[in-house]
C-alpha cells in the first residue's frame, strides 16, 4: 500500500509499527452544530482507507475524536441558555444519525471526548512546563514555540515568515502576555462567570484546542501512531501544534503518516457561512440519501478539491441508481435459479471477475484511488448487465453477486431501495393510466416518455398479461 505522507511530500510505501496492526486518528467536528459536507469529507475518506487496510489483513484501531469544549461551544451555551453538555450532547446525537447515514463503521470507531480526559490534559501540560516547553502568565498556560527545532516541518512554513505575519497582527491583551507571537494556549483561564471550567494548578480555566487531541491521542493510541489524519485546512496551526507538544511531551515520533484530504467547493467556491454556500448534512438529507454523498465524495481523489453543485450530486445518484440497480437484477436472477453447477464455457467469465478484483486492489494499493475503483465498479456493472443472464448458472450470478459485495464493502455502500413509504403511489397509478391510454391512442411516443418519467421518479413498470406492475428501482 503507498499513501502520500504530507510530513514528506512524497508517496510511501506503508510500514506499520507493528505488523499487520494500524494505529489511526482522525480529527473530528467539534459538536457545536450540525455537520457539514466539508466535516463528511474526511469522515468518509478515512473511514473508507480504514475499510480497505481491514480487507487487506490489518487490525485498525481508529479513533475520531469529539471536540466538546470550545468557545463556539460556549457561545452557543450562552445564547440558547443551556449547559455546554446539553449543547455537546445534542450535536453528537445527530453527528451519529448522519453518521449512521453515510454508512461510516461507527461499531469500530472509538470516540473520545475532550471533557472525558481533563485530568490527563492537566498533567500532559503540567509535563511541558516542568520540560521549559510551556509557561504560565495570569492563569494562562502558552507552548514555548522557540523551544522546537524543527517547527513548521509538517506545513512546510518558514518560522521567520510565521513571526513577521504575526507581528504585524494588531496587538491584543493575549499577545502582550506571550513571550513570541508563535506561542499557542495550552489552558485557557476562565474570563466569564458561569463559563465551563475545570481546577488547575493555574486556577479555573480549560484547555486549548490542539492539547486536547494530543492527550487523547496518547491516552488511547499511545506516544507513537501509525497515521494521523485530517481534513488539508488542519494542517496548520492544529497538527503542526500537535506535533510540536506531542514530540516535546513525548520525546518521540508523534505520527509516521499524514494524510490530508481536500477541500470542498461549492459551484467553484469555497464553501463559507459568510458566502451563504454553506450545507449540512442535516439539510441535504432532506433531499438526498446521504449514500449518494458518500458515493460522490469517492468519485475524486482525496487529496483534490471537489465541487459541490446540484448537477453533480444528480448525477451521482443516478450513477449509484445504475449500481443498485445492476445488484437487485443479479439478487433476482439468484433466486430464481436452480443451475447450482458452473456451465461448460463460464470459466472465462471467472477469470474476467478475478481480473476485476486485482485491478480493484492495484488502484486501491495507489494512494486510496477510489475513484479508479469506483471505475472497476461499473466496470463490473457493465459486466453483470450484459454477460448475465437467466441462461447463467447459479454459481457464477453469486460469483458476481460476492464481488459487488467486496468492492462495496471497502467503499462503504450500500445497496438501497427506496421504501414504498416515501413515494407518491397516487401520483405513479395516474401517470400508469396515462401511459395505457397513449398506448390505446397508439402514441408510443409519450407512452416512452411517461415510462422514463417514471423511472425519473426511481420507478420501474412492468406489462404482464394481468396488466403494469411496477416497483421502486
Amino acid at each position: 500500500m503507498k499513501i502520500h505522507n504530507t510530513l514528506t511530500r512524497k508517496i510511501e510505501e506503508f510500514q506499520p509499527i507493528e505488523e499487520n496492526k494500524i494505529k489511526m486518528y482522525v480529527c473530528g467536528p467539534t459538536v457545536y452544530d450540525y455537520m457539514h459536507i466539508g466535516n463528511a469529507r474526511p469522515l468518509v475518506v478515512f473511514d473508507t482507507f480504514r475499510r480497505y487496510m481491514r480487507y487487506r489483513g490489518y487490525d485498525v484501531s481508529y479513533v475520531v475524536n469529539f471536540t466538546d469544549v470550545d468557545d463556539k461551544i460556549i457561545n452557543k451555551s450562552i445564547k440558547e441558555n443551556i449547559s455546554t453538555k446539553e449543547v455537546t450532547d445534542r450535536y453528537i446525537k445527530a453527528y451519529l444519525e448522519d453518521a449512521k447515514d453515510l454508512n461510516l463503521d461507527e461499531e469500530n470507531t472509538i470516540h473520545p471526548r475532550a471533557t472525558e480526559v481533563m485530568d490527563d490534559i492537566i498533567e500532559f501540560v503540567k509535563d511541558l512546563i516542568e520540560k521549559g516547553a510551556a509557561y504560565e502568565v495570569d492563569g494562562d498556560v502558552y507552548f514555548r514555540v522557540s523551544t522546537v527545532k524543527d517547527y513548521g516541518k509538517l506545513s512546510g512554513k518558514n518560522i521567520e515568515d510565521l513571526v513577521h505575519g504575526a507581528s504585524n497582527r494588531l496587538e491584543s491583551e493575549e499577545a502582550k502576555k506571550k513571550e513570541s507571537p508563535l506561542d499557542f494556549a495550552l489552558w485557557k483561564k476562565t474570563k466569564i462567570d458561569g463559563e465551563v471550567s475545570w481546577s488547575s494548578p493555574w486556577g479555573m480555566g480549560r484547555p486549548g484546542w490542539h492539547i486536547e487531541c494530543s492527550t487523547m491521542n496518547k491516552k488511547i493510541l499511545g506516544e507513537t501512531i501509525d497515521i494521523h489524519a485530517g481534513g488539508e485546512d488542519l494542517e496548520f496551526p492544529h497538527h503542526e501544534n500537535e506535533i510540536a507538544q506531542s514530540e516535546s511531551h513525548n520525546g518521540t515520533t508523534f505520527a509516521n503518516y499524514w494524510m490530508h484530504n481536500g477541500m470542498i467547493q461549492v459551484d467553484g467556491t469555497k464553501m463559507s457561512k459568510s458566502l451563504g454556500n454553506f450545507f449540512t448534512l442535516h439539510d441535504i438529507k432532506k433531499e438526498y440519501d446521504l449514500m449518494v454523498i458518500r458515493f460522490w465524495l469517492l468519485t475524486t481523489n482525496y487529496r483534490q478539491p471537489i465541487n459541490f453543485t446540484r448537477e453533480i450530486i444528480e448525477g451521482a445518484k443516478n450513477s449509484l441508481d445504475r449500481i443498485n440497480n445492476a445488484y437487485f437484477r443479479l439478487k433476482d436472477l439468484s433466486e430464481n435459479n436452480t443451475k447450482i453447477e458452473l456451465i461448460p464455457g463460464e470459466e472465462e467469465n471467472l477469470k474476467i471477475l478475478a481480473n476485476f478484483k486485482n485491478k480493484f486492489i492495484e488502484v486501491m494499493d495507489n494512494d486510496l484511488n477510489t475513484a479508479d475503483a469506483i471505475t472497476v465498479l461499473f466496470d463490473l456493472v457493465k459486466f453483470a448487465n450484459s454477460k448475465i443472464d437467466a441462461n447463467n448458472s447459479k454459481y457464477l450470478i453469486e460469483k458476481t453477486l460476492d464481488y459487488f459485495n467486496e468492492f462495496e464493502e471497502v467503499l462503504g455502500l450500500e445497496n438501497r431501495k427506496k421504501s414504498k413509504a416515501n413515494v407518491d403511489e397516487k401520483q405513479i397509478l395516474e401517470l400508469i393510466e396515462l401511459r395505457n391510454q397513449a398506448k390505446i391512442n397508439k402514441n408510443y411516443k409519450e407512452a416512452d416518455e411517461i415510462r422514463d418519467q417514471l423511472k425519473d421518479l426511481g420507478v420501474s413498470i412492468k406489462d404482464t398479461r394481468d396488466g403494469v406492475k411496477w416497483e421502486l428501482i
